[in-house]
Order: structure tokens, then sequence, then C-alpha cells
């Protein structure tokens, strides 16, 4: 197994990893990151973003990520196609292994791992992704004003999306499974309360369809008598939950139920020392590219403040 030391190495891209990178980079820390399994991150799949400044024309969310990799690699960051593997905080410098082949010991760590919607994992949900089918009502909602749509789910995320949906589409069709919701009693009040939704109770998801120009219908089936039937809509909101890619970092770092790591709060401080989480792989909350940016941001000047610190206690033990 081959073998390297280096001063920051940022686990992951997308917002949260790219911003990490260029303000890394810019304080002289010659950082190295390693893209992951989805180079960029979820904006990947992500057809249009007109949601982050800058861009009063909209992007594309594979494009956005171009310049943020460019931008990055413009001040020194070095760029690298690999996947962290296993990582061993229990010492100190910390050692990740990259493809199960490059042992990297760093001096600081931040993971940028981002976190992945949950799907029902039908081919037509698939097919359809990015042309009607989506996983983020504040990211996608906008282009669904006045049309019809339909949210799958029933705990406090398809409430919440559902929600949003109603202020902005004609109609908002919820599909629950069971003949009740899994939601907060607010949420749930809020959804009841909205005249534009529809809860269709122990309804399930049989195929999304629809043709070049996207999604036009929705086939449903009810769970208790078989029956299925076709909602006309446009757009396809899978709310069902989202999983932190944290895996790796089980048993060596601290995370919640659900498997997002725990910062300390006004910080990306985790519980051990030189190690830093931003973005989707600590935020539960906003999951926003323009935030997962802004912890990046974070990360790099807490990782830089750190990194100060031992300069100076090594200094004083030398002393």
């Amino acid at each position: 197994m081959t073998e390297e030391h280096v001063k920051v190495l940022i686990i992951g891209s997308g917002p949260a990893g790219y911003t990490a990178a260029l303000y890394a980079s810019r304080a002289g820390l010659n950082p190295v990151l390693y893209t992951g399994g989805q180079p960029g991150g979820q904006l990947t799949i992500t057809n249009d973003v007109e949601n982050f400044p800058g861009y009063p024309g909209g992007i594309t969310g594979p494009a956005m990520m171009e310049d943020f990799m460019k931008q990055a690699e413009r001040f020194g960051t070095e760029i690298r196609y690999g996947l962290a593997t296993s990582v061993d905080f229990s010492g100190y410098p910390h050692k990740v292994i990259i493809d199960d082949k490059h042992q990297i010991t760093a001096e600081s760590v931040i993971i940028s791992t981002g976190a992945s919607a949950k799907w029902l994992g039908l081919e037509s949900e698939e097919k359809y992704n990015g042309k009607g089918v989506s996983a983020c009502a504040v990211c996608d909602g906008f282009f669904y004003r006045k049309q019809d749509v339909v949210v799958v789910g029933g705990g406090d995320t398809a409430a919440e999306e559902a929600t949003y949906l109603a202020g902005l589409a004609n109609k908002v069709y919820m599909l629950v499974r069971r003949d009740e919701m899994r939601a907060s009693k607010i949420m749930q009040q809020r959804v009841l309360k909205k005249e534009n939704i529809e809860v269709l109770w122990n309804t399930e998801t049989v195929e999304v369809m629809g043709d070049d120009n996207g999604v036009s219908q929705v086939k449903v089936r009810n769970t208790q008598s078989g029956e299925e039937s076709l909602l006309d809509a446009t757009g396809f909101f899978v709310a069902i939950g989202h999983q932190p890619n944290t895996d790796i970092f089980a048993g060596q770092i601290d995370m919640d139920d659900t498997g997002y790591i725990k910062t300390i709060a006004g910080s990306t401080l985790t519980n051990v020392e030189g190690v830093f989480a931003s973005g989707d792989a600590q935020d539960s909350i906003y999951r926003q590219a323009v935030t997962a940016a802004g912890t990046g941001c974070m990360a790099a000047l807490d990782a830089e403040r750190f990194l100060a610190a031992k300069e100076v206690e090594l200094e004083g033990a030398e002393a």
C-alpha cells in the first residue's frame, strides 16, 4: 500500500467540498480533494439550478460544479478521482485509505461526503429523474407553478414538501402508503388545511409515465383494494428521506441516530480533533447548495485555525 502525508485532506466534492478547497488553497494549505463516487455530488443529477446566487440566468448542476472545481484548482487544490474506503481517527495525524490501496496521513480532514435522497426504486422514476422527477421541492418547485404535482411520503419531509408546493402548484396529490401519516401533528394540520392538497391514503406508486417532454401522469394503486388509477401530473416529488453518506465514519466520529455527523453549534468541529464536517453530511435540515457551500467555507477556516494553533503548540514543545 502506498503512503502519503498531507496538511488538509478533503473527502468528497460538491458545493461543500469545492468551497472548502477554494478557501484552504487560498490560505496556502495545499489541500488534496478526493471527489468520491459521484464527483460534484447530487447537483450533477440536477438539470436547472436557479436559486444559487451569482447565476442570474440559471445554470445546470453539472456546469455549476465544473465552475466550482475549476475555481478551486485555480488556487492550487489538487483534485483527484477516488473514494475514501476507510478511516482511522483514533490517533494523530489521521489516517484515510483511498480505494483500498493508498494510505494518507492528514493533519486535518474535512468531510464533505454529502447525503443521497432515498428513492422508490422504480425504473420509470430513474428514467424521468430531472425531467419531472425530483427529491427537492425547494430546488425544483418553481418549475411547476400552476401545474399539478405528486408528492410521495407520509413523514415530516413529505408534509413540508407538499405544503411548500401548495404555494406554487395548482394542485398537489400527496401519496401516503398507510391510512395515517408519520408526520408530526402540526405538519399534518398544515397539510390538511391547504385546499389544493389532496391526500390519497393507502396509495402507492406503480409507475411514472410521460414522454420526451417529461412526466405527464402517475399510475397509482390502492394498497387495500388493489385498484389502479392515473393522476395527471407534470411533477413527481419523492420525499421519503435522505441518507447521509457517512458509513465509513461509523465508530470513528459522533453521529446522530440517522447517520448525520454531529458538529459543535456554530462551527464545523466534530468530537475528533482536526476533523471537520461540512455540507449535507452534517445538515439534515436545510440541504441546499448555498448552505453546503457556506459550511465548506466554515470548515476550511476552522481547519486553518486548528493548524495554526497546532503549529504554535509544536513550536512551544520544541522550545
